[in-house]
């Protein structure tokens, strides 16, 4: 399917732009996508089966919303009042009766007066009460909303085509807490709360300063921040001295959205609050939940449509006030509900409001206006991500040990047993039909492979002179006999030698760890030899684990093996050193770069030995509002094939 994609993108300073980079990147493996930014861009409709036209309510989207009447395709309302767009679009380019005319095809005669009267200066627009949507409805072919509410809104605006109710997709960013609060001079436990975005009076910013002032006496080391751009006619400024907050409040004003992002970590609370409202959703919402903090909403449109253990929803009105304080101090004098609260949050988000999500749906509807099918909403959505069911796995160390005949083997095994005991058992089973192969073979957990989980062929690869086969057969204590071949290659250089979708499962385990130059070759090709839906069972050393952040805070080095190796002649030692160990959230990158859906996430021991000695480091981790979570010593990961690479080299993994 071939589609045009119409949004402005940043830097232009609309938060659809923000939204259309991000949904951009998840949808290019999904459809064959052109996308057009301005206005002057050469736009052949012959050329593309859909158009997706990205409309908002600002003159930024002038040239989306005359392509999308020129040459109908799936619009994608963001919210249900354009009227400050045809505003733009009329009274700012000096053509009065094209405004008039507008007034009238939306509301009527009545409304084609009431325009007349806003000609001659006699009164303003009437923004609210005239949204100025029929023209684009009855044009588009289907139509994109991101709420129950909007989906309803568009109806009663009359349009009768297909309507795809698709989340805002949600930012998982990345922001340290405590390096932001250093900047703005507070320290790890004072209370701070902000405000996010255009500061106008809708976003109840004088009811939540008046809570505010009530919280200062009860908790006078408590902050707040206002981070956007001020509205000229709403004077902020005056309202905080007067209200006797100025030693409290600071005004930021606009800010580029890498200092956004980091002004929204350094916050325990995150007030966004709005009304009235136009359905619309909120990217600064999507940040806040994704960043895992306690977040205060009006109850009201398509925010009501939040679970009621994400986000605190404040009624619009009398007592509005009264709430916003009993709130906020709620979350200030406990902070672990804060926390809790957050956490929610954030796995919501990234449970139903991820990009990947997102971007199928998207595909999905665009292909059904395309192809003229129904589309079925929730029914033909991908499940939620979770691992596959793995095999029973009775006694399985006491098997393992039956394949450890030999000194060297079962010592390698008593130091081991936890990491490949768990390594199976997040391992999906698989049929007879199933192929499935591990990476780094030393025929320790190879033979359950076949005879646990039931995978019709099993097969190995190692390191070595590619185009080599060593054909391996060992034999159990009990007599029991395994045959495997094991191919040798480079997995930093050489095409795998095996056709594409031809594995049903890959095991990749403590092997990325020593890669030299390139995991996102092995990563490739491990995503090109696996059928759609395969799975990739990954493990590796966690160099941000407990241990490594003692190690480091106590002068030494935090990893497990980075350690210079002696000549063979010397030590004996044939394994490779680790060139680069990962932490959890590295790895849950490097699978979605990848094109994966993270399955299963998790940390572990090596060895089933307590670690006391680092209560220390978990008690620090608390102490400044660091993840406490997946902080053992070794990762275990799954990842479900969902596409094709995001990115061969990502940025954040090369130079």
């Amino acid at each position: 399917m071939r589609a045009a994609f119409f949004s402005p993108l940043p830097p232009a300073r609309s938060g659809i732009a923000d939204y259309s980079e991000a949904l951009i990147e998840s949808l290019r493996p999904l459809a064959d996508l052109e996308v057009f930014a301005r206005a002057e861009d050469a736009f052949d409709p012959s050329r593309f089966d859909i158009a997706l036209y990205q409309v908002g309510n600002n003159q930024y989207h002038d040239f989306v919303y005359e392509t999308a009447l020129r040459h109908p395709g799936v619009v994608v309302m963001h919210e249900s009042n354009l009227h400050h767009l045809i505003s733009d679009l009329t009274i700012r380019r000096d053509d009065w009766d094209g405004y008039v005319r507008e007034c009238e095809y939306n509301g009527g005669a009545a409304a084609g007066a009431y325009a007349e009267r806003v000609r001659k200066l006699e009164v303003g627009p009437d923004y609210e009460g005239l949204p100025m949507t029929r023209r684009l409805l009855e044009r588009a072919r289907g139509v994109v909303v991101h709420s129950r509410h909007m989906e309803r809104e568009v109806r009663a605006a009359g349009f009768t085509g297909p309507v795809a109710v698709i989340p805002h997709g949600a930012w998982i960013p990345d922001a340290d807490r405590n390096a932001w609060r250093q900047k703005l001079g507070l320290d790890e436990i004072t209370p701070l709360i902000g405000i996010f975005g255009y500061l106008k009076p809708y976003k109840r910013i004088a009811e939540s300063l008046r809570a505010f002032r009530r919280l200062v006496r009860l908790a006078p080391q408590a902050r707040m921040i206002l981070v956007g751009e001020p509205h000229a006619e709403f004077p902020l400024a005056a309202m905080i001295r007067t209200m006797g907050l100025s030693a409290n409040v600071r005004v930021l004003g606009f800010a580029p959205i890498e200092d956004f992002v980091g002004y929204l970590g350094a916050c325990d609370i995150v007030l966004n609050l709005r009304y009235p409202t136009v359905g619309e959703s909120s990217g600064t919402l999507l940040r806040s939940l994704g960043l895992g903090k306690a977040v205060m909403v009006s109850d009201v449109g398509s925010f009501q449509e939040f679970p009621e253990d994400v986000c605190l929803k404040v009624p619009v009105g009398e007592g509005e006030e009264d709430l916003i304080f009993e709130y906020m101090n709620l979350l200030v004098s406990r902070p672990e509900v804060a926390q809790a609260l957050g956490a929610n949050a954030r796995d919501y988000v990234a449970r139903e409001c991820n990009w990947g999500a997102v971007a199928r749906q998207y595909a999905a509807f665009l292909e059904a206006v395309v192809e003229g099918k129904e589309y079925r909403g929730a029914e033909q959505r991908p499940a939620p991500e979770q691992a596959a069911p793995a095999a029973e796995l009775p006694e399985v160390e006491q098997y393992l040990r039956g394949w450890a005949v030999d000194e060297a083997s079962r010592n390698y095994l008593d130091t081991h047993r936890t990491r490949l005991v768990r390594t199976l058992e997040i391992t999906p089973a698989g049929g007879p039909e199933d192929r499935i192969l591990e990476m780094g073979a030393y025929l320790q957990v190879t033979p359950a492979l076949h005879n646990k989980l039931g995978y019709g062929e099993v097969r190995g690869c190692y390191y070595g002179p590619a185009g080599r086969i060593d054909h391996r057969t060992v034999t159990s204590a009990d007599g029991e006999r395994f045959t495997c071949e094991i191919d040798h290659f480079d997995a930093e250089k050489d095409r795998f030698p095996y056709p594409d979708e031809h594995f049903s499962t890959v095991l990749c385990c403590e092997l990325i760890e020593h890669l030299f130059e390139d995991p996102m070759h092995l990563m490739s090709e491990v995503n090109r030899i696996l059928k759609p839906g395969g799975h990739l069972v990954l493990t590796t050393p966690n160099v941000a684990a407990l241990r490594g952040i003692s190690a480091i805070l106590l002068g030494y080095h935090p990893g497990f093996f980075h350690a210079y190796i002696r000549p063979a002649a010397e030590s004996g030692e044939v394994d490779a050193r680790h060139n680069r160990e990962y932490t959890a959230r590295e790895i849950h990158r490097l699978l979605d770069t990848s094109g994966f859906a993270v399955a299963r996430l998790e940390t572990g021991e090596f060895r089933d030995l307590p670690h006391p000695e680092f209560g220390w480091v978990t008690h620090l981790l608390r102490r400044y509002r660091l993840e406490t979570e997946l902080r053992g010593d070794g990762i275990y990961a799954l990842g479900r094939k969902t596409g094709l690479v995001k990115e061969r080299y990502p940025g954040w993994l090369y130079s």
